[in-house]
C-alpha cells in the first residue's frame, strides 16, 4: 500500500546549515505520494529556538526531522517533541553514537565540521584548475588574480610546485623566462611580495635538461642544455628578478617539497621578506 503525506510539513532543523537533513528528507520524502512542503530551519542552537519549532509543527500539525550535533540539544528536541506529541525523527544522533562505540573516543560535537571539510575541498580544486590554466605563462591575465607568481627559466620546478602549492589551496602562476621573449607587462604589476624567483646554478639545470632531452629521446647536446646557453638564460633571469625586487630560492639541491614550505614561510612573513635575499 502506497503512502500519502497530504500536505504535510517537515520542518529540517539543524545546528548548522542543515544541507544534509534537507537531502536525507527529500530522499526519504520522496518515495510518498502527495504534495508536501519542506522548511529548513538551520542554525538552531539553543533550547528557544528548539522551542518555536515545536510550536510550529504543534500548530501546522508537521513533522521535524533533525540534525543536531551536541548531545544535550537532541535530547532536548526528542523530550520536547514527544511531551508536545510530534513525531521527531533525528537523523544524525544514532550514527553518531554507533561512530563513538565503535572508535572508543568522544566525538568533537562542533556544527558545521561537513561545511568546513567542503569548502576546504572545494578551495583546493579551484585551486588545482588555477594552477593548470596559468601554467609556463600560457595566460597573463592570472598573474595578477594569483596568490603566488612563481618566476624561472625552464626546467626550474615551476609547474610541480605550482600543483604541489595548489594543493595547500594557493593560487599559482607560473612565468617562463626566456632571454628571446618580453615577460608580460602583468608581471611588473604584481606586488613584489607575490612573486619568488626559482634560481638554480648552470650545472645542476644542465644535468636536469640532459636528462629530460635523453627521457623525450633526442640528443642531449642540443642548444637547450649547452652550458652557455644556460648562463645566458640565468643572466637574462637575473636582470629581471632584479626589476621585480622580490624573494629569490636557490632550488639547486632543493625537493619541490622543500621548496614550497620556503614559499609559505615566506608568504606568512612578507614584512620581513620583500628584500629580494636568497635563501
Amino acid at each position: 500500500m502506497t503512502g500519502n503525506l497530504g500536505g504535510s510539513i517537515i520542518y529540517v532543523v539543524s545546528d548548522s546549515v542543515g544541507e544534509t537533513a534537507e537531502l536525507v528528507t527529500k530522499a526519504a520524502a520522496s518515495q510518498f505520494k502527495g504534495s508536501f512542503a519542506i522548511k529548513r530551519i538551520p542554525y538552531v542552537d539553543d533550547e528557544q529556538n528548539i522551542d518555536s519549532v515545536i510550536s510550529l509543527a504543534k500548530m501546522h500539525e508537521g513533522v521535524i526531522a533533525y540534525t543536531l550535533i551536541k548531545p544535550d540539544m537532541r535530547a532536548y528536541m526528542k523530550n520536547e517533541a514527544a511531551r508536545a506529541g510530534i513525531l521527531a525523527y533525528d537523523i544524525l544522533g544514532p550514527l553518531v553514537n554507533m561512530l563513538e562505540e565503535k572508535a572508543q573516543s568522544q566525538p568533537l560535537n562542533e556544527p558545521g565540521l561537513v561545511r568546513k571539510l567542503d569548502d576546504d575541498y572545494f578551495k583546493r580544486v579551484e585551486a588545482i584548475e588555477f594552477a593548470v590554466k596559468y601554467d609556463d605563462g600560457r595566460d597573463p591575465r592570472g598573474i595578477l588574480r594569483a596568490d603566488i607568481v612563481l618566476v624561472g627559466v625552464s626546467r626550474t620546478s615551476k609547474t610541480p610546485l605550482s600543483q604541489y602549492l595548489a594543493h595547500k589551496r594557493f593560487k599559482v602562476a607560473n612565468v617562463p623566462l626566456v632571454p628571446e621573449v618580453e615577460p608580460p607587462e602583468e608581471l611588473f604589476l604584481v606586488p613584489p611580495e607575490k612573486c619568488i624567483g626559482l634560481k638554480i646554478s648552470p650545472e645542476k639545470l644542465n644535468h636536469i635538461r640532459k636528462e629530460r632531452l635523453k627521457s623525450l629521446g633526442l640528443n642531449d647536446h642540443a642548444i637547450y642544455a649547452n652550458v652557455e646557453r644556460i648562463r645566458e638564460e640565468l643572466t637574462y633571469f637575473d636582470s629581471i628578478i632584479s626589476k621585480l625586487d622580490c624573494p629569490i630560492i636557490d632550488v639547486t639541491n632543493k625537493a619541490v617539497e622543500e621548496t614550497a614550505n620556503l614559499i609559505i614561510n615566506i608568504l606568512q612573513n612578507r614584512s620581513q621578506d620583500r628584500n629580494g635575499s636568497t635563501i
